[in-house]
């Protein structure tokens, strides 16, 4: 076996969201059962997104096929920082189904990680062309590819750049993924393929709503690389009060690479969102970060302005801009969920 045979040993790292991209990748949404009866109020709202963030920096997007390319070219088209790639795509979750970007210097060359994808641990077939994402990218751009024998989706991680990755117990060592792992072999992943030094568990995963089995990225984001943001219920007797609480005490006592105690700032949640009975799973956790931009999801909501005051000052050289978000929220996943990061690199 070779000596660089994974990222950490060839020298590659997980950069920081917040560190320099060259773009951004998405997947135009074309399926409508991810947003039953709802379909048609997903293009024009994704496309504000993409056009949000093509100020910014390059977008990539996925639109393998005339039926999907045709109504993307119709909403973005015009725009000269937006390119639509023929890869095809089961469902918009990017963040999930895509690749993790890696960069190594001293040349910032650019490899990605190719996890095993299984549509949240098989609730969502068929997947077939989201697992082969990683794989046409990596031949779109002529990178290394790193294949790791994990169930993982992207929203299941979060780092700080400099090897804390956090996660949540109930998504990586469900059986449903990962059937018969620990602890100790999930960790041996995260520090192979995306140099992790420590690893942050947090003890609880749910999210009223939620069906991903417990993201991180629904949860608690890094901002810098001491402080995390957390999400919590204000109402005491919200069904989500209690487990996040549990996260923010837990957080409140963990330690980041280096042994230092963690920033920790709470992040309300908006009031309960319901869809035909069903709780939606909005939270303002799931932000994305560019170049120089942070979009916030905002659910119609007396809370909204609350998260942008609470992101704005920890953000001091981004602008933090919300954008309508009820919407992707039916299909149960917002920003972050629909988008992965390039990385800026040596071309």
């Amino acid at each position: 076996m070779p000596v660089d045979f994974t990222p950490a040993a060839a020298g590659y790292r997980w950069p920081a969201e917040w560190e320099p991209h060259a773009a951004t990748w998405v997947a135009w949404p074309h399926n409508r059962h991810t947003w039953p009866g709802r379909f048609e109020r997903i293009p024009p709202v994704f496309a504000g997104l993409v056009r949000t963030i093509a100020q910014s920096e390059p977008v990539k997007i996925l639109a393998g096929g005339e039926q999907v390319r045709t109504p993307a070219e119709s909403f973005v088209g015009d725009l000269t920082n937006v390119t639509l790639l023929n890869i095809g795509t089961n469902d918009a979750w990017c963040r999930d189904n895509g690749p993790t970007f890696l960069v190594a210097p001293p040349e910032s060359t650019l490899a990605l990680v190719d996890w095993q994808y299984n549509a949240w641990g098989g609730k969502y077939p068929s997947f077939d062309l989201d697992n082969r994402v990683p794989r046409q990218i990596a031949e779109h751009m002529n990178c290394r590819r790193f294949q790791a024998d994990l169930v993982l989706e992207g929203g299941a991680i979060e780092g700080n750049g400099l090897g804390t990755v956090l996660t949540t117990e109930s998504c990586l060592l469900n059986p449903n993924r990962n059937p018969g792992f620990a602890h100790r072999d999930v960790e041996h992943f995260l520090s192979d393929y995306l140099g992790a030094t420590s690893v942050v568990w947090l003890p609880r995963g749910e999210l009223a709503g939620d069906d991903t089995d417990g993201h991180v990225d629904q949860l608690a984001r890094f901002v810098d690389p001491n402080t995390v943001v957390v999400a919590v219920a204000q109402n005491r007797l919200d069904e989500n009060f209690e487990p996040l609480q549990e996260n923010v005490n837990f957080l409140q006592r963990a330690r980041d690479q280096d042994g230092n105690p963690l920033r920790v700032v709470p992040l309300p949640l908006p009031a309960p969102k319901f869809l035909q009975s069903r709780r939606m799973p909005a939270s303002y956790c799931n932000f994305y970060i560019a170049n120089g931009l942070v979009v916030v999801p905002q659910f119609e909501d007396p809370a909204d302005e609350q998260a942008l005051r609470i992101l704005e000052p920890l953000f001091p050289q981004r602008i933090v801009s919300g954008l309508p978000a009820l919407e992707l929220v039916w299909g149960l996943g917002a920003f972050h969920c629909l988008t992965q990061q390039e990385p800026a690199h040596e071309s």
